[in-house]
């Protein structure tokens, strides 16, 4: 039977218990501007009172000599566990993910916000999934130098431009490329191999950035890049309009993220196409994993069926449960999930790539324990997300895998909100 996470102001776990202690970072509806309570929960959602490795805030002191700044110019950070034994010279960077701001207001609104402020962000949180040092939770990049890199830009770590009149900086890239530069300077330089990975928001990020962060390194590291739900697509909603595509344009246009996008793709299509991943993915030269639900519930509320696109709430009950979609409603998801297949055909055909879309109603499954790696984490041919990634990482076996449609996977952690 398939796993239900309610997200809502407590979260139950269905096949479990309650979890007590949640932390309630934000509490408000979810749309594709704010911080959404599905992304501001994702990494707690499962852990509460477990012994959990909680992870110290690195400021980066240099930062602001650069230009590297948070939206209301404070100093970016990171958290750094570092590795051992066989692990000490290998790197793991995660970009944390967290939305978009695309006008003045939601920008403004954001720099007061752990995403868009280090002054609000937690002074140390949990490494869990991906970033676990535990062998049984994380068993091919527990013991390595393991990151992640704070999101308090809010243009995927692409923009750079500035507001004097709103006293806001957009410095996602010089964020980037200042981190790196700290990072190298604090044994990076010396990595084996190197993964970058980042979910949501951060999952775009390494898709623009994975080609820049191959450069870093000598041909001898092995290098790749993992992107978790980073799939957005420029999709149809339910209206017939593009609400993506129109929150988009307000992030490249706002931030002066079009410089910073890859050239290959702007050399042909305009800033905005390029910075949906559909237009960028044939393009990177360096190993890509792309990781993906088939329904994200992010794109489902955010992108295919907000409210602003629901005006009279068709979308409402089904927006939030799955079990309460109609059959065209289904029907129309089945359609998001063609398109996204389509979007990876020729992904896919690379034999350095690799691919894992499940036929769930989720969003981000490398940085929760229960759905990168416990003993009933949602599979594809009984093979778990980790080990998924890590058979690909590491030359193991090519992984090209993709669910039938839903319902037939009776192992997803599908996500309920109310």
């Amino acid at each position: 039977m398939a796993r239900v996470f309610r997200v809502g102001i407590a979260i139950a776990l269905v096949f479990s218990n309650w979890v007590d202690g949640f932390v309630g970072y934000y509490d408000h509806h979810f749309n594709e501007t704010e911080l959404s309570l599905l992304e501001a929960q994702e990494a707690s959602l499962s852990y509460a009172g477990s012994n959990l490795l909680l992870v110290g805030l690195t400021l980066l002191q240099n930062a602001a000599a650069k230009g590297a700044v948070c939206l209301d110019g404070t100093l970016p950070g990171y958290h750094l566990h570092r590795g051992y034994g066989s692990g000490s010279n290998s790197w793991l960077i995660n970009l944390e993910g967290g939305g978009w701001c695309n006008n003045i207001r939601t920008c403004v609104y954001r720099k007061k916000t752990r995403r868009g402020s280090s002054d609000f962000m937690e002074k140390e949180i949990p490494f869990t999934g991906i970033l676990s040092n535990k062998a049984e939770e994380n068993p091919d990049f527990f013991n390595w130098n393991r990151v992640k890199l704070r999101y308090c830009d809010g243009a995927s770590f692409a923009g750079d431009s500035e507001d004097e009149t709103a006293e806001l900086q957009f410095r996602g890239q010089r964020i980037w490329a200042a981190a790196m530069e700290d990072l190298m300077s604090k044994g990076m330089r010396f990595a084996d191999q190197a993964l970058l990975s980042g979910c949501s928001a951060g999952g775009l990020a390494t898709i623009i950035h994975c080609d820049e962060f191959r450069g870093l390194f000598p041909m001898t590291t092995r290098v790749k890049c993992l992107s978790d739900a980073g799939l957005f697509l420029d999709a149809i909603d339910v209206s017939g309009g593009r609400t993506l595509r129109n929150l988009y344009s307000g992030v490249v246009g706002l931030q002066g993220a079009q410089k910073n996008l890859p050239q290959i793709c702007t050399n042909h299509l305009d800033p905005i196409s390029c910075f949906f991943p559909q237009n960028l993915i044939a393009n990177v030269k360096t190993p890509l994993f792309i990781l993906n639900a088939a329904y994200d519930s992010w794109q489902i509320q955010s992108s295919l069926a907000p409210p602003s696109a629901d005006p009279h709430g068709y979308w409402h009950e089904c927006r939030l449960n799955h079990a309460k979609c109609t059959g065209p409603q289904i029907q129309f998801l089945q359609g998001f999930r063609t398109h996204m297949l389509n979007v990876v055909k020729d992904f896919a055909r690379s034999n350095q790539n690799g691919l894992y879309i499940n036929s769930c109603f989720s969003h981000c499954q490398t940085e929760r324990q229960d759905t990168w790696f416990a003993d009933n984490s949602p599979v594809i041919r009984n093979k778990a997300i980790a080990l998924a990634v890590g058979d690909w990482y590491f030359d193991r076996a090519g992984v090209k895998a993709i669910d039938c449609p839903y319902p037939c996977d009776n192992t997803c952690h599908h996500l309920i909100f109310g």
